[in-house]
């Protein structure tokens, strides 16, 4: 991109000495492409931190190629458009440090709104002109523009606003745009536009030199702890944040991260998880309507409901007595008495849902829970037990038939199982199948503590011609004794030869003595008789019944 000399299109409004300045020359700006590259021009360390680091000793590119390749498909923009940055709220500073004169220029914020917009402007020493939304929470242009002078450099309009929920009318911000070309930035916040049934407004860009779309995978792609965000703009906006920008400001395991979580598989899952939030949204509001304290809930295209109450400060008090923290909205401009609620889990929502009834939450009891991860270079698992709960139960390793039968394990052994796996299935089922025995066996392992009051013991289990003998000791000492002799090579997608491998996987790593034999005439009944057999057995060895350690060593 040519450096900018004179002002075009929207730069022409930046800070004069911002235009004038030469951005930094970073170490890794100087990298040229292709070929091997010698790096001895940063004073950097030579090696790795620690065995199993990556590219953690170099510093990372300002704008990471690989990245802003992953941001392009996912929003389908060009790489002229686009500022990554540690998340939304940077490039809202950015953006007030390349445009906005300290004591002299002013932004535009729309109340109740983003406390961060005006944050960012009072630390940078510029003036906050405030446009409250209309009644119905929608944009005032006429105000807006009744408050725009030559001095104002952007108004910021949140769509979906947070904290009303509501997303702003396109054509509203479309005019605006079209009223405020060549003079202000409009900067629309679209931290929340993936609950919502609309398009980014980043499509208008080339239609509007004025617009700039701020966009982040903290709320929607569950990676708020990641600190991740993207400024999209015209290319002469683009090119003054990233002079204004850190020159390292995407540290190289968010990058990483970043793609994993923008692969297409990926973008699926959450777009999934995605619908569950907003369908428990959905029944939360009109359970929670039903409440004495809850006097209306905002219409929300959000993943979270502004709740308004008759004592937002009680409610809020007493929630968090018991360890519920919402958020008190009810200072904003014409939100007496409301709260904002994000949605979470089934079982939180429960328990605020109880609190609005008045009920006094039970101590939570000592569960027997446990969440393992496993990475390597051909799988990443994620598995989480609950050995006192039977639900929910969900599973998705990618091979089909052995989903079902580790749907069978965790119903006929009565716990909750979640688990998720993305595996090199291109390759073969094997590592996938293989790991994932590895991960739920350490799992329930983990799970089971110390083993006090637990059956320890299993036994047995006919499936129509097919017979299955199992005999199950949580001993904490390995031993897999497997008898079967498969008549097909596969079941389903699942291949018979790894049964053994998955028992032994199982086994190993729960530390048990397990004793498996299986006859039969069909594949498929022989392999399921293993899994619910093994489950049923499991049944018995995990259910407590006392606090006595059943061993006579005095440990397990």
């Amino acid at each position: 991109m040519d450096e900018i000399k004179a002002g075009t299109g929207m730069s022409v409004r930046a800070r004069p000495e911002i235009l004038a300045m030469k951005g930094y020359v970073s170490a890794r700006s100087l990298v040229a492409t292709g070929g091997s590259t010698v790096f001895l021009d940063a004073n950097e360390c030579p090696y790795e931190p620690f065995v199993g680091a990556s590219g953690l000793a170099r510093y990372p590119m300002q704008q990471p190629p690989e990245l802003v390749r992953a941001i392009c498909d996912w929003l389908d923009l060009s790489s002229r458009n686009v500022t990554v940055a540690r998340g939304a709220d940077e490039g809202i500073d950015c953006l007030m440090r390349a445009f906005c004169v300290p004591a002299v220029d002013n932004v535009i914020i729309c109340p109740p709104t983003f406390a961060m917009y005006a944050q960012s402007a009072m630390l940078q020493g510029v003036e906050v002109r405030k446009v409250p939304l209309a009644d119905d929470f929608g944009l005032d242009t006429g105000g807006i523009m009744a408050a725009v002078d030559g001095d104002t450099k952007m108004v910021f309009v949140c769509s979906p606003n947070n904290p009303t929920a509501n997303l702003m009318d396109r054509d509203a911000v479309a005019g605006l745009c079209t009223a405020l070309s060549g003079r202000a930035l409009v900067v629309v916040d679209e931290t929340y536009i993936d609950y919502a049934d609309a398009d980014s407004m980043a499509a208008e860009l080339e239609r509007f030199e004025n617009l700039v779309v701020l966009r982040t995978l903290s709320k929607s792609h569950a990676a708020a702890g990641l600190r991740c965000g993207v400024t999209v703009a015209r290319a002469d906006v683009t090119e003054l944040l990233q002079k204004v920008l850190a020159p390292y400001p995407v540290p190289q395991p968010v990058v990483q991260a970043a793609l994993a979580i923008l692969t297409p598989a990926n973008q699926a899952r959450l777009a999934s998880r995605r619908e569950e939030i907003i369908a428990r949204r959905d029944a939360f509001a009109a359970q929670a309507l039903a409440t004495g304290p809850v006097k209306k809930i905002l219409p929300t295209d959000a993943n979270y409901l502004l709740m308004i109450v008759d004592d937002a400060d009680a409610l809020c008090a007493r929630a968090a007595d018991q360890g519920y923290i919402l958020r008190n909205q009810s200072h904003q401009p014409g939100l007496a008495g409301a709260i904002r609620v994000s949605i979470g889990t089934d079982d939180e929502m429960d328990g605020l849902l109880a609190i609005l009834r008045g009920d006094a939450l039970d101590a939570p009891a000592e569960e027997r829970v446990a969440r393992h991860v496993r990475k390597t270079s051909e799988t990443a698992i994620a598995v989480e037990v609950n050995l006192d709960r039977k639900a929910p139960v969900r599973i998705d390793t990618g091979v089909g038939f052995y989903d079902h039968m580790l749907d069978q394990i965790a119903k006929h052994a009565g716990f909750s199982l979640q688990l998720e796996c993305d595996g090199d299935l291109h390759i073969d089922p094997h590592h996938t199948v293989e790991d994932c025995a590895i991960a739920l066996g350490i799992a329930i392992r983990t799970a089971l503590g110390d083993k006090r009051g637990i059956g320890r013991y299993g036994f047995c289990l006919p499936m129509d011609e097919a017979l299955v003998t199992v005999a199950l000791d949580l001993s904490g000492r390995y031993y897999l004794d497997f008898k079967g002799d498969f008549p097909a090579d596969h079941v389903g997608d699942l291949p018979t030869d790894m049964i053994e491998h998955i028992f032994r996987s199982l086994a190993e790593n729960l530390q048990a003595n397990l004793h498996i034999a299986v006859e039969g005439d069909n594949a498929h009944h022989m392999v399921e008789a293993c899994f619910k057999g093994f489950a049923r057995s499991l049944r018995q060895a995990i259910r407590q019944d006392g606090a006595d350690l059943p061993s006579t060593k005095g440990t397990l």
